[in-house]
Order: structure tokens, then sequence, then C-alpha cells
């Protein structure tokens, strides 16, 4: 397998599980989570907010002492993590925990000041003359434009930069990827917004210097997460050192390479543990082939059950949707998972016909959203405190996992399958979990499946 081929694939779900040392040629998957898993036993929020905040403070104090005098703060705070074992991503490991946990909760991490000195070096010169980034450097210097904008002061930048062990985990035959896709790959690791380590802790998602047609007019977007692995973009690599500053931003060392992120279809099909189930119904209904051609939408948002919310339908209604007859109306109730043309994160909006794109303040949002299921939209309510932030569709499904981060959008994994509303008295009632039958979808489905061809 070509290594551009291989590269995409270290993506996006918390069910991926990364070996440290072979993160570019082995991958496995973790079907299912436990009921009994660490995330059972989890502190309260309070308990949990209070751990990550005094874990962060302890850590930047001792952190900025000890580069206070240095003549290199990068190469400080690298020596820094490694003799300290990384004390921030083992504390903040400790109290790890997914968002989806914590349904109403009003939790807030507040700002923090570093008291940091003022820095004498561009975030380039620091990268160029740090022991630990080498191998990042040489290959910024093969792109003119990148040392200009990373010595520029247009705007206060910010780099998840990769030190050299990360570029050792490519194996040692794999082909040599095309430059153009090499300077994809750095321009994902920047951000043209200022993001210090605060700010990270409480955003989901990170716009970067990478701009791709699939995604919409808004900038291909990083995720941040806090779990068992401690602070982590894009779930697999791991934050090691944070806030070193430079005159025109700052960088936070991680000790895997990002990549660009994969199509919706490719990931769905990568993630047969979690996803069989819908990839099997898209396939059968021709959908699949749909949502994978970006000539025809400009970014998206899937909202992707898990094989376990179709379980929950009952093996009568599974069994009607799989089968021949049932195909039709199988397509109908898909299209209602799929909205093209709007990418909706957990934080940022994007949409295909506006130049401006929407951070999601804190508080609530609130968006309809059109799906693919002609006059059908669903209704999205975005809670946001903090990092803690709950999605609800149509009032009672949930998004459990957030921001599978895509080339041509967004996968939001959802708790059940959504059902459309039904009409009562010239009324939509939302579906709300109550008991349903074959009939009763067929009854919600049939207005959609009249001349129908498969």
């Amino acid at each position: 397998m070509k290594f551009t081929n291989i590269l995409p694939l270290v993506a996006l779900s918390t069910t991926f599980v990364l070996p440290e040392q072979q993160v570019f040629s082995q991958l496995a998957v973790e079907s299912h989570r436990s009921a009994d898993s660490a995330f059972g036993k989890l502190p309260s929020k309070d308990q949990l907010v209070d751990n990550i905040e005094h874990s962060f403070e302890k850590f930047s104090g001792e952190f900025n002492h000890a580069i206070k005098c240095s003549k290199h703060a990068f190469d400080s705070a690298i020596d820094f993590a490694l003799d300290a074992g990384n004390d921030v991503s083992e504390k903040v490991r400790k109290t790890g925990f997914e968002a989806a946990s914590w349904m109403d909760s009003t939790a807030h991490l507040g700002s923090y000041d570093h008291h940091h000195n003022e820095p004498n070096q561009t975030i380039y010169e620091l990268i160029s003359t740090s022991k630990y980034t080498t191998k990042l450097a040489a290959a910024i210097n093969e792109y003119p434009d990148l040392v200009v904008l990373l010595n520029g002061t247009i705007a206060n930048y910010t780099v998840f930069a990769p030190i050299d062990s990360a570029f050792d985990k490519i194996p040692d035959k794999a082909p040599k990827p095309s430059k153009e896709f090499l300077k994809n790959i750095l321009l994902y690791h920047v951000s043209p917004d200022y993001y210090p380590a605060a700010k990270v802790l409480v955003t989901h998602t990170v716009p970067t210097a990478l701009t791709v047609d699939t995604v919409g007019i808004g900038p291909q977007r990083v995720s941040t997460n806090i779990g068992l692995k401690g602070l982590t973009v894009n779930f697999y690599s791991r934050i090691i050192a944070i806030d070193i500053f430079g005159t025109n931003g700052v960088i936070h060392a991680i000790d895997s390479l990002l990549v660009p992120p994969p199509n919706v279809v490719d990931i769905i099909q990568f993630l047969p543990g979690e996803f069989s189930t819908l990839e099997l119904g898209l396939t059968k209904t021709g959908l699949l082939q749909i949502i994978n051609d970006t000539s025809v939408h400009v970014g998206g948002t899937v909202f992707a059950p898990s094989n376990f919310a179709f379980q929950k339908l009952g093996p009568k209604i599974t069994g009607f949707l799989f089968s021949s007859y049932g195909q039709k109306y199988l397509k109908a109730l898909l299209e209602y998972h799929v909205v093209a043309n709007q990418t909706l994160y957990s934080d940022a909006y994007y949409a295909a016909d506006s130049v401006d794109n929407t951070d999601i303040p804190k508080g609530t949002f609130h968006i309809d959203l059109p799906t693919s299921l002609e006059g059908k939209s669903l209704n999205v309510n975005v809670a946001r405190y903090g990092r803690l932030i709950v999605i609800r569709i149509n009032g009672f499904s949930q998004v459990t996992i957030e921001d599978g981060i895509a080339a041509d959008g967004v996968i939001q994994v959802v708790s059940d399958v959504l059902i459309p509303p039904k009409r009562i008295d010239r009324m939509e009632q939302h579906y709300q979990g109550e008991e349903l039958t074959v009939e009763d979808l067929k009854e919600r489905l049939e207005p959609f499946v009249k001349n129908v061809e498969l």
C-alpha cells in the first residue's frame, strides 16, 4: 500500500487504538466500549474540572520556571516534558472523560496566566534551531512560502510541531509522497489563529491553514481531545509540551504527525466494528456513492448511527429495512441522516453558500439542518459550556462521539437511528424513543418512497 494511502487512515475515532511505534503501519479497531469501562467510574464533573485546572496550573508554573532563563525555550520545554514524564498529559489522563458524559453541565474552565517572558524568536526560528525538530525544520525549508509564513507577523499562529521521533514512526520502506501532499501535511499542523494551551483545553476543533474544496468555504480542522492518552490532537497525536511562545504565535509539541483526513465514506468503511450496518445500508441503497461524490455537494454532515443504534430498533424493523421490499424505506430513512453543503462541527459551522463561517458560541446554539430526505430537516441544539458539549437532534437523540473530521465534511455519531416525524392533526410529532413497530415506521416514511427505484 502506498504511503499516501496509509497516512489518511490515521484518523478519527476514539475507537482507534494506535500503537506508539507503529502509527503508520498498523491500526487496530475496538468495536465496542464495555459498560464496565473506566468511563463508568469517572469523578463528578466538579472534581473533573478542578483536577484539570489544578494540574494545568501546577504544570504551567513548573514549566515556566524551568525555561525562565533558557536561551532556547523550545528545547527546554521538550526537555522538561520528557524529564517530568509529561506530567500534564499524565494528570489529565487520570481525569479523562468524554464531553458527552455530562448532560446538562454548566462547568467552565477559566483562563490561565502563564507569566511567560517576552519571546524574541519567531515560530520558524524556534523550530529551525531546536534539536528536537530538525526533521520538521528540514521539511518546512523545502517550501520558501511556509518559511515566510512562519516568520511573518500577519497573524498570531499556532503550530502543532511533531518532534523528530514522530517522523521515525513512518515505515522505513514507505515511498516518498508527493511534494504537494507533504505541503498539505505541514499546513495541517498550522493554525492561522492563536490557541495557547488554555484555549486548546476548552476547544473541540481548531481551524488549520489547509484549505480544501471538498469541505466548503472554511479551512480543514483538527480535533482536540482529552482522554485516557491525555491531551491529544485528532485522537492519536499526544501533546507533550505546551505554550512555547514566539513573537508571532505559539507552539505545542506533539508525538505523532497529523495527516489530512480521508473522506466520510472511507472513514465509515474503515470502522466496521462501529459502522458495518450503516455501510451495508448505504451500499444497498446507492447512497454510499452519492455521499462520496463531491461534485454534487460541498462539505456536509453525516449523523452516523452505530451498529448498536441499529440493534436498538429490534430484529423485526432491521429485518424489514434490509429486505428487498424494505430497501426503499431504508433509503428514505438513511437520507434523513445526511446533510449536504452544511458542515456542523461541535464548535463551528460551515455553509457552502456563505463566506461567513460561524463559531458556535458558548451557551446554546440552535440550527435546523435540511437533510437529503425531501422537505425534512433535523432540529439540532448544541449546548456548549467550556469543553463540555452536548448535541441533541430532534430533542431526543444525542451525539455520542463528536467531530469525526473528514476531508469532505464531518461525522457525528448518534446514539439512536433518527426517525422522521409523523403528522398528527397537522402537527409534526418527533420520535422520542417510544416503542416503534414496522407499520409505524412505514407510515412515517410512506410519503417519501412512492415511485422510488433502487
